[in-house]
């Protein structure tokens, strides 16, 4: 595979698989507490996984990421099963991200349309045609997606900016809409709040997504710490500072988890009479949100494409495109899953009820591999370093620390995800449909893994008796 992706590239793809608008939008709904929970999130998930991924991959550099360490680890079962949690993970964020994208789609006219907001073939349609788009740019291969995920990087760094200058001088000309104080920043023990800590931590999930294209990104082992080093203060500015402003323009009981960030900037566009800027913002929005499923698609379906190299899945997904030099099979596999959950998490339930699905099935399915992923920072951080990793200050301490911290932050944001929203008008079938396609994902992965490891020692048993062959013919002749 080619190594197209400079330290550039890989810093805004950071930036942008790090980051998304939906989860400020989440935060603020939640209180000025949520800045707190911001800062939480960071040490006690960012912080750990960062490092871990640091020494992971500057270990093993190879394509494949938290696949190839689990493996590494604890074997190719468990590699395997690693790799297929975070793949069919991202299945159900492909729809949800999108769905948060149409949603902000619809501010770029003057006004949202009633129809379209509450339309569930709206949203289907919008979620189709973006897994479209950005499937397109990844079979072209990285040399070309990259520009969607660069594209989604800078949409974000616009969208604050505009985001914090309307914040800025609402409160300077109104006043807060949530004052923050002592009182209110203290979080909640109440389980509604600790439901959001779940999300938060998902929220800051992300720096394990480069490694996947170890193969592409040039001088691994210099750029991925680099790049996460420049990328990790612009992913907090995002997330503490953009929450911040959504607070000082709307009050939380007007406050979406859906439209919040859009319905921000145009309470503050129309107060301050530039509403020409709420349709500007809603194409930023839209096109951050269609940067990460670009970015997200792309690094996940090289996991697929290691899983066809070791004879796990069928042998399609380890070929390349021959022009473009693509996992072409990977890819459009995923996003044809992915428009399946869109249509599966609408069933029987509102726009909204289908967004808390698939944002429940994300956290927990997603949080499932990050438990392999830490625990093999602990074997693997034993024995000298490669040549070329990056030292880690206090060496193999910090990294068994910082990977217990993280293994018991993500078990706890399993726990919690499995409660259903409060307003949900059947939480009965949401955890039904979190819990239950969680465990057809689980079973679904350990049925393929049985059947491929079959073919695969049939095809080795087959490759060792063609080299018996060739020898007793070599020792005829």
């Amino acid at each position: 595979m080619r190594a197209s992706l400079s330290q550039r590239d890989v810093i805004l793809f950071f930036v942008t698989a790090g980051t998304n608008f939906q989860w400020i939008a989440t935060a603020a709904a939640a209180g000025p507490s949520s800045l707190v929970v911001w800062v939480l999130g960071g040490l006690l998930m960012f912080l750990p996984l960062s490092i871990c991924v640091v020494f992971l991959s500057s270990r093993y550099p190879a394509q494949g990421g938290l696949y190839i360490w689990s493996k590494h680890a604890f074997g190719p079962a468990v590699g395997f099963m690693t790799g297929w949690t975070y793949w069919t993970s991202n299945l159900p964020y492909f729809p949800g991200l999108l769905y948060f994208a149409a949603g902000n789609a619809l501010f770029v006219t003057s006004r949202a349309s009633a129809h379209a907001a509450t339309s569930p073939i709206y949203f289907i349609g919008f979620a189709a045609g973006g897994l479209v788009l950005a499937t397109a740019l990844n079979v072209r291969g990285m040399a070309v997606a990259k520009w969607l995920s660069n594209a989604g990087a800078i949409a974000r760094w616009l969208s604050v900016i505009m985001l914090v200058a309307l914040g800025t001088a609402t409160w300077h000309k109104f006043g807060a809409a949530n004052p923050i104080g002592k009182g209110n920043l203290i979080p909640s023990l109440r389980l509604s709040n600790l439901v959001l800590w779940s999300t938060i931590a998902f929220a800051w999930t992300g720096p394990e997504a480069a490694s996947f294209m170890g193969g592409e990104i040039s001088n691994t082992r210099r750029t991925v710490p680099r790049a996460l080093a420049a990328a990790a203060p612009m992913i907090a500015a995002i997330y503490i500072v953009g929450t911040s402003s959504v607070l000082m323009i709307l009050p939380q009981a007007q406050t979406s988890a859906l439209y919040g960030v859009i319905e921000a900037i145009r309470r503050a566009a129309e107060q301050l009479h530039v509403a020409w800027l709420v349709p500007i913002g809603a194409i930023l929005l839209t096109s951050a949100c269609i940067g990460s499923v670009g970015a997200w698609l792309g690094a996940v379906a090289r996991i697929p494409f290691v899983a066809g190299i070791d004879h796990i899945l069928p042998r399609p997904f380890a070929k390349l495109h021959p022009r473009y030099g693509s996992p072409t099979v990977a890819i459009v596999t995923q996003s044809a899953i992915a428009l399946a959950f869109a249509l599966l998490g609408q069933a029987g339930t509102t726009v909204k009820g289908a967004y808390d699905v698939l944002i429940s099935m994300m956290v927990v399915a997603v949080m499932l591999p990050f438990i392999p992923l830490f625990a093999s920072a602990i074997p693997l951080s034993r024995g000298a370093p490669a040549a070329g990793e990056p030292s880690i200050p206090g060496g193999r301490a910090t990294i068994v620390s910082m990977a217990l911290l993280g293994l018991s932050t993500t078990v706890g944001s399993i726990a919690l995800a499995m409660v259903p929203p409060q307003d949900d008008p059947r939480p009965m079938l949401a955890v039904f449909k979190v819990i239950g396609m969680t465990c057809a994902l689980l079973i679904t992965g350990g049925v393929i893994y049985a059947s491929g490891s079959r073919r695969a020692r049939l095809l080795r048993a087959t490759a060792g008796c063609h080299d018996e062959a060739l020898r007793e013919r070599r020792d005829v002749q």
